[in-house]
């Protein structure tokens, strides 16, 4: 069944990508852009509570696909660029097991948790 989950979120990802070629933007933004959701890891540095609310905002697929459509209604490609980028990079990161994170700590996340062989 991870297997399956994991081929989801890479066809998610592969969306992702083809979305942000109908934007228009240079190609190079991507990849700039891509890891850019991390920044939702600082909020480690105040605990696990506010690490795992910061990083799971910018983590929420949910959030991502408003932010687009949001940016579409309103004609506002950044906002279009912002949802798209989010998405992908949640996308990406479940490919890897990183899920959102329970308040426990950073490795414990809705899929499973990180470092554990058994997983």
């Amino acid at each position: 069944m991870k297997k399956l989950i994991k081929l989801e979120e890479l066809m998610m990802f592969v969306l992702g990508i083809f979305m942000f070629g109908l934007l228009g933007y240079k190609w190079w933004w991507f990849l700039v852009l891509i890891l850019a959701p991390d920044i939702g890891m600082v909020g480690y540095a105040f605990g696990n509570t506010i690490g795992a609310m910061a990083y799971n905002l910018f983590h929420h697929k949910g959030l991502a696909i408003l932010l687009y459509f949001l940016g579409m209604y309103f004609s506002f490609p950044i906002l279009q660029l912002i949802g798209i980028i989010l998405f992908s990079h949640a996308s990406m990161d479940r490919v890897f097991g990183y899920g959102l994170k329970y308040n426990k700590g950073f490795k414990y996340t809705h899929l499973e948790e990180i470092g554990n062989k058994n997983g």
